[in-house]
């Protein structure tokens, strides 16, 4: 068993660089790069204390069975939320996805409906209007979205997204650094 690759592996998972991981388990970038090209070999404590910052239960480090990753997800992994005050309903297509570097949703307006307006962040936001027509408040300006058309913005001013149709508008949405 190559326990330097399957910890590496487990960091990468968890999106931390070796420094993050050094810091958070005291030891130096250095080391954590031998243990990782496993030139080096961990006391138990400072194995254990390593798998306590990635989330990994000893146990489960050493089951010799490869994890699959969940590829393919069905209705019964997605999570609904409605806010019938502001007319919208969000669907998660991923669970847990906002801890992933994008969060899918299907985001379904009422006649009239608002999302909820977002601050400025780091987020990029794509979107695919599936029905109906959409209007996106990014900063001062405005812009429309029609059923087939794709919008894609940098989430650097406040932003908002309305329905501007009669009836109801859909759309597939994916924001990284996840907001939502």
């Amino acid at each position: 068993m190559q326990i330097g690759k399957k910890i590496k592996n487990l960091r990468l998972k968890k999106g931390l660089t070796q420094e993050e991981l050094g810091e958070r388990t005291d030891l130096s970038k250095g080391y954590i790069s031998q243990i990782e090209r496993d030139l080096s070999s961990p006391s138990i404590e400072t194995f254990f204390n390593i798998l306590e910052v990635l989330g990994c239960a000893p146990k489960d480090f050493f089951d010799e069975q490869e994890l699959e990753q969940k590829v393919v997800y069905g209705e019964q992994d997605q999570t609904d939320y409605i806010d019938e005050e502001r007319g919208y309903q969000i669907q998660w297509l991923v669970p847990e996805s906002n801890e992933k570097e994008m969060e899918p949703i299907i985001l379904t307006l009422e006649e009239k409906g608002e999302f909820k307006e977002f601050e400025p962040s780091l987020s990029e936001t794509f979107a695919y209007v599936l029905s109906g027509q959409i209007m996106i408040r990014l900063g001062r300006r405005v812009y429309s979205a029609k059923t087939g058309e794709v919008i894609y913005y940098h989430a650097s001013e406040k932003h908002q997204i309305i329905n501007d149709s009669p009836g109801i508008s859909k759309l597939l949405l994916v924001a990284t650094e996840s907001y939502l």
